[in-house]
């Protein structure tokens, strides 16, 4: 393991080659730039769909050199790469400069090398963004009358690195970390969340094997306080293996030998503290819908609450976030009300289990369905149980390349509502608003459980796109 100092001077001797010229690898390049340090990029897209958003020019009138399209992991010779976060590790090119000797490394993992600050990350497959955004919240409201600065970036916000300097030891780094980071991530953080750990990217990661091992580096050696979630199957083996402290949250009550946790007792989310319970507040308080979200609150303070000791704050903070903040865009955001059908942006949901947690949150509802988009090769089955299970879905428009697989799980169920294959993406929303209007739905809802890269480059760009449709309507 190298610390930060080291990473730049073997930078600075050999240089550094970035794989990978996106949001994170752009300020990255400026940042070994500002150390300097002799840059070459590597780009699997063409110059000309990279100079959409990135001057090139200016970059090689610094002397940054650019390699794109085929073959452009092929001869690397710089001492330190910088891999992308959804580039693997082991991708031939760079498995060959690693086994010459090259370290491999990522922008993440060189904020954490560099900065003192006080690290707080969160995993998992669900939940991960509005958990790492409430802890957030929380710290920043907490240490609002300190001079303590309170960072946010990783998988969320802007990237970290250029911070690096700024955020001291007396500061704080809250990070959302995707399994794709934390692949060959070295330095745990000083808190870890694991918000849950269930079929996703499979796409990528050989095998759910490895999906999990990387999830579970979170809380590596050095890790202080593991929160885990008390009814993933995945994270009470962790908590068996790790060093470090578990606390637990939990949507049930927890058992009396546990002695630090955050759970649901009735209505009520209780913080134990070495084995004494403190009432914290009333799901009610809490504006987001859905038990997920309840589950979201509660890992977040479990987290926080490692670096808190006055429960009286943690609470007094907690009530005013929760009285207020309405969510993350695109994780059921409400757009408008079109004849009396509520329309709802869940773009963040690219697996089944998050799918179902949105259709959870909305019991009760008469629901016009939008799943659909890149098959990431997560079985559908969970997706078409979880859509008649709700009992409220009238409809289900199914598009993207997914949407065959997600039609023969339906088809295999009882009770299946209808559904209909749309495949182009803007004729789905306009057939599954006139769907809520025939059928008396109240609620319209884009929640695909797929990733979004068959016809977006991200989720962010489907849910954008989804709220024009909407506005439009």
């Amino acid at each position: 393991m190298h610390n930060g100092k080291e990473i730049l001077d073997l930078c600075r001797r050999g240089g550094a080659a970035v794989l990978g010229f996106g949001i994170s690898n752009v300020p990255l390049t400026d940042f070994l730039l500002s150390e300097g340090v002799k840059v070459e990029v590597r780009d699997g897209k063409s110059r000309e769909a990279v100079e959409k958003y990135v001057k090139l020019e200016e970059y090689e009138n610094k002397g940054v050199s650019f390699r794109f399209g085929e073959g452009y992991l092929d001869d690397i010779s710089s001492a330190v790469l910088f891999r992308t976060p959804g580039l693997r590790p082991d991708a031939d090119g760079i498995a060959s400069a690693v086994r010459a000797g090259a370290l491999l490394t990522s922008e993440m993992e060189l904020f954490y090398a560099l900065s003192p600050a006080h690290k707080l990350a969160v995993t998992g497959s669900d939940g991960k963004t509005t958990t790492t955004t409430l802890s957030h919240l929380l710290l920043s409201e907490l240490m609002s009358a300190s001079d303590a600065k309170i960072g946010l970036g990783g998988n969320i916000g802007a990237p970290l690195l250029p911070r690096a300097y700024e955020l001291g030891e007396n500061d704080y780094a809250v990070t959302e970390l995707s399994s794709f980071q934390l692949m060959t991530m070295p330095i745990p953080p000083e808190v870890a969340v694991i918000t849950n750990v269930s079929l996703n990217h499979l796409n990528w990661h050989t095998d759910m094997t490895e999906y999990t091992g990387a999830k579970l580096r979170v809380i590596g050696e050095g890790c202080r306080t593991a929160v885990l979630n008390y009814r993933d199957d995945a994270c009470l083996a962790a908590a068996k293996n790790t060093k470090a402290k578990v606390v637990y949250f939990s949507s049930v009550s927890v058992s009396d030998d546990v002695t630090d946790a955050v759970y649901l007792d009735g209505d009520n989310i209780i913080l134990r503290r070495d084995g004494r319970d403190c009432p914290l507040l009333s799901r009610a308080d809490i504006k987001l819908p859905g038990l997920h979200n309840v589950e979201n609150y509660m890992a977040a303070i479990a987290a926080v609450g490692e670096f808190v000791s006055d429960t009286s704050a943690l609470r007094t903070a907690v009530k005013k976030i929760a009285s207020s903040f309405g969510g993350v865009a695109h994780r059921l955001e409400f757009i408008r009300e079109i004849n009396g059908i509520s329309a709802y942006n869940s773009s963040i949901d690219s697996s089944p289990s998050r799918t179902a947690a949105a259709l959870s949150a909305l019991s009760g509802r008469k629901i016009s369905l939008i799943c659909g988009g890149y098959d990431k090769h997560i079985p559908m089955k969970p997706l078409a149980e979880a859509i008649v299970s709700h009992g409220g879905v009238l409809s289900v428009t199914l598009t993207g390349d997914i949407a065959p697989i997600i039609a023969s799980e339906l088809e295999k169920c009882d009770r299946s509502p209808e559904f209909e294959i749309i495949p182009e993406f803007d004729s789905a929303v306009s057939h599954a608003y006139s769907r809520a209007e025939a059928l008396g739905a109240d609620t319209l809802l884009l929640s695909p459980a797929a990733a979004s890269f068959d016809h977006f480059r991200n989720f962010e760009e489907r849910g954008e796109h989804f709220k024009d449709l909407i506005r439009n309507i």
